[in-house]
């Protein structure tokens, strides 16, 4: 039994005794704190749903008893997901008395993760997943195929409805769970395709071998079938890089790979290299995406260097070089993925996914070091590629940090530093701060004279800026759009773990919102700033401090009454209500950009907490966000294209 202590505040405020102590029982305290367990109520908690129970069918299935799992989103937004494992077991629990079945699903900490015997290593290591997504759906559906027999359970926010009953015989092995989730507890509970789509894949190529199929229901194609892709990978993370690189110039064709085990920790390694200047790696702790890095990155970072620069050092290709090499060059054009399993992971940082655990920095030090230094003694020519690009990165970064120095250093004109541009605000408590970056000098005016001084800075940006994903990393840097952006923010380039990163810990806005105008060159211009902000500064968006505006297409007008209306649909309802149906019984403004607005409708629409319309910028899914930025910035004109088609039934074209 779990018991969460929640401390109540009673009528008698003062008096602290044993009536103030609330005992949660059993799933209640999930219901009242859901985000603790599942992280958030909105679009990410949601599908967070489904990663708990598809975790446990990939655990069954790294235990060597499943092959296939079925994700079925259907057409009521519940969800099914369905395993060939051996089916949850169904035997009397002594302790507890009742059904192991029903333990499993009602009982917080009750799993088989906790047992060392049954599963060497799994991803879903707190028992939490099965009875949270119980209590916070309205309705679950359990069937576990064993001993020949179907047996079913079914629950209401978390309670069973009756006992564990036998309802049919099979021949088949395996679990299928059918929930609803609750909508008096999550804000989204529509399931997106695309976010499943990407975890789904992500396992996939981390769990070569099994098959993963997922159908939508709600979506049927012009041959009368659902939506359905099917998540296969027979090399695992060789294949996730060359995915992952599948838009990028290849310098050398191979992909450097490893699948060890050193100290009892499975450790698999895939990378690669491209003629771009970005580094892109992606490690994995037990399936679960480590955005924060860790031991296992550290390991990894340290064996590319000593193993690379031993390499060159020992057959004589650093000898004319003038500049001194230091770890990032070897790093730049690098894509990787680093997927480990370890028994048991303790992870820090604010997101939970940074690896602490010591032991494995030496172990993935020592697997990657002995296949590296393998792979360049076997193949001369590409390590010679692979070394010349270091000297060739390491030339750019000396020219860099004269960049950088441009970037941070402060000239007495500007007034401490701070773009001339800028139009800062008078608080100075960045959690409380905006800074908009605005397309255009006239617009830039117009939201100076608007926005609110207490709050609300405001930088102008000339025109489009750079596309950092074709350009030198000085090259960026020597950009003045881009230096004022690292002025304004009061960002700096280098902490202690890597010099190339940026250290924010003297933000001075936690909103950073992008106020385009609504047409094509505004959402190019949108697209650009997230490019620079995802591959320079991804931290921004990891914390959530990345918006984007929107202002509202129209203005309608009838009489008296008026109306800002932000999608087609929204102006419709203008014309139904005020106009009976006819168009040009209303009067419609059509802004085609920020400047149309005077100060005070830019203020009321788009800039004014009280009533505009933020997007916040986020990750669900790095891997898929660092393929797709670098398919849709780089120089490739084919798979832009396909991208574009297949999403361009969804886009209004305004003609």
């Amino acid at each position: 039994m779990s018991e969460d202590l929640i401390p109540q505040v009673p009528q008698n405020e003062g008096s602290y005794s044993a009536d103030s102590i609330q005992v949660l029982e059993g799933l209640e305290a999930v219901r009242k704190r859901p985000a603790m367990y599942i992280g958030d109520i909105s679009v990410k908690g949601l599908h967070h749903l489904v990663y708990e129970i598809v975790d446990n069918s990939i655990d069954e299935a790294l235990a060597g008893y499943c092959d296939h799992i079925e994700v079925t989103i259907n057409e009521d937004n519940s969800i099914t997901v369905q395993d060939n494992g051996r089916g949850i077991p169904v035997d009397f629990h002594e302790k507890e008395q009742k059904s192991a079945l029903e333990v499993a699903m009602t009982v917080l900490h009750a799993g088989g993760k906790f047992d060392k015997g049954s599963y060497k290593v799994s991803g879903g290591l707190h028992g939490v997943g099965m009875s949270c997504v119980n209590a916070l759906s309205t309705h679950m559906v359990t069937q576990v195929y064993r001993n020949g027999k179907v047996y079913q359970q079914e629950y209401e926010i978390g309670k069973p409805l009756y006992p564990v009953k036998e309802v049919g015989v099979s021949e088949h092995t395996g679990t299928r769970q059918q929930f609803w989730p609750d909508n008096t507890i999550f804000t989204e509970t529509v399931y997106k395709y695309e976010i499943l789509a990407g975890r789904m894949r992500e396992l996939a190529y981390l769990n070569a071998g099994i098959k993963i199929t997922l159908t939508d229901r709600r979506t049927v194609n012009a041959e009368g079938q659902f939506k359905q892709e099917v998540f296969y990978s027979e090399e695992g993370l060789k294949e996730f890089v060359r995915y992952l690189e599948s838009s990028r110039d290849h310098l050398i064709n191979d992909v450097i790979y490893l699948n060890t085990e050193k100290q009892g920790i499975p450790i698999e390694v895939a990378i690669m290299y491209n003629t771009g200047f970005s580094e892109s790696i992606h490690s994995y702790v037990n399936n679960i995406n480590t955005i924060e890095g860790g031991t296992h990155l550290a390991g990894f970072r340290r064996a590319l260097t000593r193993t690379l620069k031993k390499y060159a050092e020992d057959s004589k290709m650093l000898e004319k070089v003038k500049v001194e090499i230091a770890g990032d060059d070897f790093r730049e054009g690098l894509t990787g993925v680093i997927s480990v399993k370890v028994a048991e992971p303790q992870f820090e940082g604010q997101t939970k996914t940074k690896l602490g655990n010591n032991e494995v920095m030496g172990a993935v030090d020592q697997a990657v070091g002995e296949a590296l230094s393998y792979y360049l003694e076997e193949h001369p020519k590409e390590a010679k590629q692979i070394v010349d690009k270091v000297i060739l990165a390491a030339t750019a970064r000396h020219a860099a940090r004269k960049a950088r120095e441009m970037v941070q250093r402060k000239s007495p004109m500007s007034g401490g530093g701070l773009p001339g541009k800028l139009a800062d605000c008078s608080d100075k408590d960045a959690t409380k701060c905006e800074l908009f970056l605005v397309e255009g000098d006239s617009a830039g005016g117009t939201a100076k004279q608007g926005r609110n001084r207490a709050f609300q800075a405001i930088l102008p940006l000339r025109g489009k800026i750079l596309n950092v994903e074709k350009a030198m990393y000085h090259k960026a840097l020597e950009s003045e759009e881009i230096r004022n952006i690292y002025t304004a923010l009061g960002v700096t380039i280098g902490t202690e773990e890597d010099s190339k990163a940026a250290n924010i810990d003297k933000l001075r806005y936690h909103k950073i919102i992008i106020m385009t105008d609504a047409d094509v060159d505004g959402s190019h211009i949108d697209t650009l700033i997230m490019t620079f902000f995802f591959r320079y500064m991804p931290q921004i968006i990891q914390n959530g401090y990345l918006y984007i505006a929107t202002p509202p297409l129209y203005l309608c007008k009838k009489g008296k009454i008026e109306e800002y209306c932000w999608t087609d649909a929204q102006r419709q309802k203008f014309i139904d209500t005020y106009g009976g149906g006819s168009e040009n019984a209303v009067h419609t403004q059509r802004y085609k950009g920020l400047g149309e607005m005077n100060a005070q409708q830019l203020w009321e629409t788009t800039m004014d907490p009280e009533n505009r319309m933020l997007k916040q910028v986020n990750i669900e899914n790095a891997a898929e966000a660092d393929y797709i930025f670098s398919m849709l910035m780089g120089e490739d004109v084919g798979p832009r294209r396909e991208f574009i088609e297949d999403n361009a039934t969804y886009a209004n074209i305004d003609a």
